[in-house]
């Protein structure tokens, strides 16, 4: 019973009531039970063996006696059991645990075969533009099972160190060895398989050597770097289990970057393709529109634009790049040049990682789809939030899934449907992290042709979810977690329907 006060002199009580068993399992009982409603130990391990499957079975049995509700009605000796007895192992956790979903497919293919579990800006507490920066959000991120992890890298104010910060905001800096530290110690504690560092690099070449030494010092034997600067294929999960590599752009690469943007300064802001390369935007789904409400500010995101706002950035682009930091990259990213059509274009004797933000990535879905298909057969293709999402909100993963983009980058101190869907995404495949392609999008079609997201295809499978019971959620929250006045009442409904 619970007491609630309200208009300072009044008082208002709830009743907790438990769920009954549910009408299946008291028939699944009474088929076993005596005219008084009982069971004993033989029928017990029939309906353990037969219907539950459970191997040691008077270990179970043995656990059973000892629950707390029979230790209070003083039947811990008795080898008579009723039906609240049944009801109590079947929703204990330590009796009657869920199954564990284990690692279950081929983690033998190259890296861009799979979805990977990808956090945004990573090192932010809250919002994107004042909150703190801490290497918490990373360690609960890697506990989680996330692997991939994004820092920002700036000169810290007195030049002569390596801060990781969300640049022209208000947040507040946290050391980047620190970060480093705190990867190594909990990269693994969730899933062994890699984890991928991406660096937004915003350094002179001086402090690019830094970071060099520092991530070698780090990780030691834990870090993996290639042995030439281009891969024909990325190396499987399996391969590279309790590795740690590092992506971001080569350092020649982001210093080209930097001297056309003293260029295009002079000229209308855009992005850096054409517009019509690109197509209009796309008339996509309701389902897709639902997460398209917002204005439409920017396209650029701080996390990936890669501009440097320093006075020196002439002074940069004449120094020479760092070598040791080069050759640590082992997944080598880029903007896109030209049109989308070179953007996407595939080099069989090369692999690389292309970065859009989520409204680049739509405006390539409507005319594009196909060979985004393609590209990411082979490549890799990071989406990541637009510019405008201070809040640290997040948008639909199911366009990046369905095109093939391999990192779907997000904000995973944010809230909401859409970052519930990630996190249940890749509760898939143990857990682990890495979740196989489907193979209709990794297989080309006799006629050389790849599966297009826009088009009609007929419905194969429904899948719908049943909740069979709830219970027990109250002790998960105080009485007046949500309400003073009154108890939590809590209800379930489908967060989405998936029909492929």
């Amino acid at each position: 019973m619970g007491s609630y006060k309200y208009c300072c002199c009044f008082t208002r009580k709830f009743r907790w009531d438990e769920a009954d068993p549910p009408a299946d399992l008291k028939a699944a009982f009474d088929a076993l039970a005596d005219e008084r409603g009982q069971i004993g130990p033989e029928q017990l391990r029939r309906f353990l063996n037969e219907m539950q499957g459970d191997d040691d079975v008077e270990q179970v049995i043995e656990k059973i006696l000892q629950q707390p509700h029979r230790r209070q009605s003083g039947k811990v000796s008795r080898q008579i059991f009723v039906l609240q007895d049944l009801y109590h192992y079947l929703f204990s956790d330590e009796l009657n645990p869920p199954i564990q979903s284990q690692v279950h497919q081929d983690m033998s293919a190259p890296l861009s075969h799979y979805f990977i579990y990808t956090g945004h800006n990573s090192y932010l507490t809250g919002n994107q533009l004042s909150s703190d920066c801490s290497d918490v959000p990373i360690i609960k991120a890697l506990q989680r099972g996330v692997r991939v992890i994004e820092l920002d890298m700036w000169p810290n104010s007195t030049k002569d160190n390596v801060d990781i910060l969300h640049g022209r905001t208000l947040t507040s800096p946290v050391d980047l060895l620190k970060c480093l530290k705190s990867i190594k110690e909990y990269a693994f504690v969730a899933s062994p398989y890699p984890v991928v560092i991406t660096l937004e690099d915003h350094l002179t070449p001086h402090l690019q050597a830094k970071v060099a030494e520092m991530v070698i010092e780090t990780f030691g034997e834990m870090l993996y770097y290639p042995n030439s600067e281009t891969h024909e294929v990325f190396p499987s999960p399996e391969s590279l289990k309790r590795r740690i590599i590092l992506s971001t752009k080569p350092p020649k690469e982001y210093l080209e970057t930097l001297s056309s943007k003293k260029e295009k300064e002079y000229q209308n802001r855009s992005i850096s393709i054409e517009e019509d390369d690109w197509g209009e935007l796309p008339d996509m789904k309701a389902q897709i529109e639902s997460y398209e409400h917002e204005d439409d500010k920017s396209d650029q995101d701080a996390a990936d634009d890669d501009l440097a706002a320093e006075d020196d950035d002439e002074h940069k682009i004449r120094q020479a790049p760092a070598p040791e930091y080069k050759h640590l990259i082992t997944i080598r990213a880029g903007k896109p040049k030209g049109s989308l059509k070179d953007a996407l274009k595939v080099d069989s004797n090369t692999v690389r990682r292309l970065s859009l933000s989520e409204q680049e990535l739509a405006k390539a879905a409507a005319s594009h789809g196909p060979d985004l298909v393609r590209f990411t057969q082979r490549n890799m293709l990071r989406i990541y939030p637009k510019g405008t999402r201070v809040t640290s909100s997040n948008y639909n993963p199911l366009i990046g899934w369905m095109h093939g983009a391999q990192m779907v980058a997000f904000n995973m101190q944010g809230y909401g449907r859409s970052l519930w869907l990630m996190h249940g995404f890749y509760k898939a495949n143990g857990g682990c992290g890495f979740v196989k392609k489907p193979d209709f999008m990794l297989q080309d079609g006799p006629h050389g042709e790849v599966f297009n997201p826009r088009a009609n295809l007929p419905i194969k499978k429904t899948l719908k979810v049943k909740v069979y019971l709830g219970d027990g959620w109250r002790l998960d929250f105080k009485q007046t977690h949500f309400d003073a006045y009154s108890p939590p009442d809590f209800y379930t409904k489908p967060a989405f329907q998936q029909t492929v």
